[in-house]
């Protein structure tokens, strides 16, 4: 009978030193502080286990400046400036301090999902993080960045996924808007060529189909400009509509704004959710009832598995959960 053991990882090293990954991970890249008897008995434990580090560390010990990539696939480069897209890059980034990796933002055309591939050419590209991933970007990712790419959103048996239950996410929202008496229940879609947006959507036509409701969806991209025009979409189609499910924070934070234009009162007249959880949604008045998104764990252990190079599952689903708040 043959076993097989996985490579040892720079946590089993640090829990053989005694120390915490981020000590036990400037030992091994050689950048940071860390003391003496830290640096000897990190070494010790490195040595007794067989730990070699991932390429991309070895790479920058030997001084060839290699980067993470943030490759955020989109139908214009507007995208890089999603608010969204900033916190997965700042959890990029501090789980890269570390090592002393630099961290770069890059922009896939939907049009030209074979761009990854050129990502993929460059010498100085340690790793890459996908985001929006759609299939024609999986289809295009070259066997020779395996163990180094993940994507937030979908994956394949090449690309490792990490994302959140937003369609667990969703249904909180709406059962909640059921329970509260509301009977006439539409939503502010997400990007059609998103497969999370398909999700939320599916997550909304059960619950309402469920209870025996009207489905009512009209079209959205995640932002406050077209959640806006979406709410006078809504009330113009069906004036009779007692809540709004937008499928970000920013979405609903518009329809929000596009209610009080037309002097409709929410959550009086229309209640409002989002989804995302973003700090702002705490702070408006009213305050945003929405579900949470815990977009820094989910960047933080995508970017942990491309710099560790560890075996992960296919997929790791984060869980997101109802915050009732005023607005629905």
């Amino acid at each position: 009978m043959t076993t097989t053991h996985r490579p040892p990882t720079l946590e089993d090293v640090a829990r053989a030193a005694g120390v915490s990954r981020a000590t036990a991970s400037r030992v091994i890249a050689g950048t940071g502080y860390a003391s003496a008897a830290a640096r000897e008995r990190v070494t010790v434990a490195a040595d007794l286990l067989g730990y070699a580090p991932n390429p991309a560390a070895r790479a920058l010990v030997r001084g060839t400046g290699v980067r993470l990539v943030v490759a955020v696939t989109g139908t214009a480069p507007t995208v890089l400036d999603d608010p969204y897209v900033h916190r997965v890059l700042g959890a990029c980034a501090r789980v890269c301090a570390p090592y002393g990796l630099g961290v770069a933002l890059h922009w896939l055309p939907t049009r030209a999902p074979g761009e990854v591939r050129r990502l993929a050419e460059d010498r100085s590209v340690g790793g890459i993080i996908l985001i929006n991933t759609t299939e024609t970007v999986l289809d295009a990712v070259p066997v020779g960045l395996r163990g180094r790419v993940a994507s937030i959103g979908i994956g394949s048996a090449l690309v490792p996924a990490f994302d959140v239950d937003n369609g667990g996410g969703t249904e909180a929202v709406v059962r909640h808007l059921y329970a509260s008496g509301r009977r006439r229940i539409a939503m502010v879609t997400g990007p059609r060529w998103l497969s999370c947006a398909g999700r939320s959507v599916g997550a909304y036509r059960r619950v309402v189909r469920d209870a025996a409701l009207p489905v009512r969806l009209v079209p959205g991209d995640f932002s406050a400009d077209r959640g806006r025009a979406a709410a006078r979409e809504v009330l113009a189609r069906w004036p009779d509509t007692d809540a709004i499910v937008g499928s970000s924070d920013a979405t609903a934070l518009g329809v929000i704004d596009g209610l009080r234009g037309d002097g409709v009162q929410v959550p009086g007249d229309v209640a409002v959710t989002g989804f995302d959880d973003i700090p702002l949604a705490a702070m408006t008045t009213p305050a945003l009832t929405t579900a949470t998104h815990p977009v820094t764990q989910i960047a933080s252990a995508a970017a942990t598995a491309v710099l560790d190079g560890r075996p992960v599952p296919p997929a790791t689903m984060f869980p997101s959960r109802l915050v009732r708040r005023v607005s629905g």
